[in-house]
């Protein structure tokens, strides 16, 4: 079940590894939904939440995805494994590389790198 948890004074919605895949363009209302029913700027979606599609950039659901998190203003981290997809892609490598410099969506192994990674975010000016 997804749950409302507290990093670093941030609230975060931390979507379980079991519930509705993100398959689609029209599934990330559900995700948005539940962001805003908690009061989360943050959420954390687990690998096993997504659909291969969401690694495939030509089918542009990442991209669709990363721009309607930005368009509310909630971040996304996408938490777990991702070299399966990762080592076929260099497209998604860069992708990821890029996403992981800034702010919006960020592409991390675990929670402990999320709350380090947050940590960081707190400590600068």
């Amino acid at each position: 079940m997804d749950r409302s948890i507290e990093i670093r004074g941030r609230r975060v919605l931390l979507c379980a590894e079991d519930g509705p895949l993100l398959a689609s363009e029209r599934d990330i209302g559900e995700f948005l939904g539940a962001a805003w029913a908690e009061e989360a700027g943050l959420v954390v979606i687990p690998v096993a939440r997504l659909s291969d599609d969401f690694f495939r950039l030509s089918t542009r659901l990442a991209g669709e995805v990363a721009q309607k998190f930005v368009n509310y203003r909630l971040q996304l981290a996408i938490i777990g494994d991702i070299s399966r997809w990762s080592a076929e892609s260099k497209a998604l490598r860069d992708f990821v590389h890029e996403a992981n410099q800034g702010q919006a969506l960020w592409f991390l192994n675990d929670m402990n790198a999320l709350e380090q990674r947050l940590a960081g975010a707190a400590a600068k000016p």
